[in-house]
């Protein structure tokens, strides 16, 4: 079963976490800005702005478009994390990922063409002025 659930957060924010149950297999695409664990088998695609979770039970065989990924079953195909994919001691990953960050688990299994997002270098420069300007600001207040 396809189920959307309700996690309630501090304050304001409010997270919405979709689920794949066991025993439940979805063919097809998926568009969403929740968060996804997958614990049955999906094939096709999931495009999502925020973290995906490959759970024990889970499979992917398809395309994933995520903010932050966490694979402890089995995914086959093109991944791609904003920031930081973790694999788990008992993930498998096979195919393509192109990623922030990585961090694996031992024991886990990485079998895939890997390729680090690059960091453009204005984002650089403005982090190296917001610092500049920051010790400045703050050498001026002392």
């Amino acid at each position: 079963m396809f189920s959307l659930r309700w996690a309630v957060g501090s304050g304001k924010h409010v997270n919405k976490i979709n689920f794949v149950e066991p025993n439940t297999k979805i063919i097809g695409e998926i568009e969403s800005k929740s968060d996804f664990r997958i614990d049955g088998v999906l094939e096709g695609k999931i495009n999502t702005s925020g973290r995906v979770v490959i759970g024990n039970e889970g499979s992917v065989k398809g395309d994933i478009q995520c903010a932050y990924a966490d694979i402890m079953g089995s995914f086959n195909g093109k991944l791609s994390v904003d920031g930081l994919l973790t694999i788990k001691s008992d993930g498998v990953v096979e195919g393509e990922i192109t990623i922030g960050k990585l961090a694996v688990e031992s024991g886990a299994t990485l079998n895939s063409q890997c390729t680090m997002k690059t960091v453009s270098v204005k984002s650089i420069v403005e982090a190296v002025s917001y610092t500049h300007l920051r010790a400045h600001e703050t050498s001026l207040h002392l």
